[in-house]
């Protein structure tokens, strides 16, 4: 089979592409320190083959897979993790604490999907979600810790995009693998060593007042770089980081403009956040045409859109 694209960084880091969706849309991240490996995140099912190629072209055997960290349990990032748990023997899965029930039990983790994507789209992104057994899945409550090898990887509580999610410190490389934490950056707007992040609103957990605390968090370690898994590494964080905290108050101002159009809400939302992202894209130097920014964007803006909605909706909402 033809080999998923990979990016190999120093520190004994790879990102494999996870095949989900589109090109670089999604990464599978690996650690390797020693004889022992890790995976972050899992992609979906159709993610396996791929990687498992990747494992035996690079002779790490599934008995040397000691970890599957998932960021949180959205099914972009963990809905392979059933599989790769059968096919790693020896591996522990480490999961936030409010994500370990849905991990062996994947119930509601579909039934939430279908009501988003439905049936026919939810089993041709995802596939087949497997359980995995409880006696192998560990709750990394904050400031968890894990040694791999010696490599010391620290488990931090960063709630806003998720109430599930966490993000893990890399001692090593002094870098966080952020899951959807730190947003979202796709390589091809990236302008001459620039990268474009934004934020991402996904249902149905989203708060803006956690998702700038937690930002502020993360930047406290004085990270090097972010890993992120839309998609892969990026530098620049200070910038970065004041970027995302004011596109995340532009959201939340796109949202109460619109809290009272319940009808049609929706277009207008998936319209507005658009145009923002799009403007902010161009004045970053990117000179892809409008047409394939929007296509790059399509998916996240509908997500983020009904992300605000979800929030809208809370009856506690800022």
């Amino acid at each position: 089979m033809t080999l998923p694209h990979i990016t190999d960084y120093d520190h004994g880091i790879s990102a494999i592409d996870a095949e989900y969706y589109r090109p670089r849309l999604a990464a599978i991240h690996l650690i390797v320190e020693g004889s022992t490996a890790a995976l972050v995140d899992t992609g979906t099912s159709f993610s396996v083959p791929g990687v498992m190629e990747v494992l035996c072209q690079r002779n790490i055997t599934p008995e040397s897979v000691a970890y599957v960290f998932l960021t949180h349990v959205h099914l972009d990032h963990a809905g392979g993790a059933g599989e790769f748990m059968h096919l790693f023997p020896n591996a522990k899965l480490v999961v936030h604490p409010r994500g370990a029930r849905h991990i062996s039990d994947p119930t509601r983790l579909i039934e939430s999907a279908m009501s988003v994507y439905g049936e026919v789209e939810f089993r041709r992104m995802y596939g087949e979600i497997r359980p995995v057994e409880a006696s192998r899945i560990i709750e990394a409550s904050d400031k968890f810790s894990v040694e791999l090898s010696g490599r010391s990887l620290l488990f931090l509580d960063t709630p806003g995009h998720a109430r599930h999610h966490y993000c893990i410190f890399d001692e090593q490389s002094r870098s966080f693998f952020t899951g959807d934490t730190f947003g979202v950056s796709y390589r091809e707007f990236d302008v001459a060593g620039m990268e474009f992040v934004f934020p991402t609103t996904t249902p149905v957990q989203f708060d803006p007042v956690a998702s700038h605390i937690s930002l502020d968090r993360l930047m406290s370690y004085d990270p090097q770089y972010a890993f992120l898994t839309h998609y892969s590494r990026i530098g620049n964080l200070i910038h970065h980081t004041n970027v995302l905290h004011d596109l995340i108050d532009a959201y939340v101002a796109i949202a109460n403009k619109h809290r009272n159009h319940v009808s049609g809400r929706h277009v207008l939302l998936v319209r507005e956040l658009g145009e923002l992202l799009l403007q902010r894209i161009i004045v970053n130097g990117c000179t892809l045409p409008q047409e394939k920014i929007y296509d790059l964007l399509s998916m996240d803006v509908d997500l983020n859109a009904r992300g605000l909605e979800s929030w809208l909706e809370l009856p506690s909402k800022q």
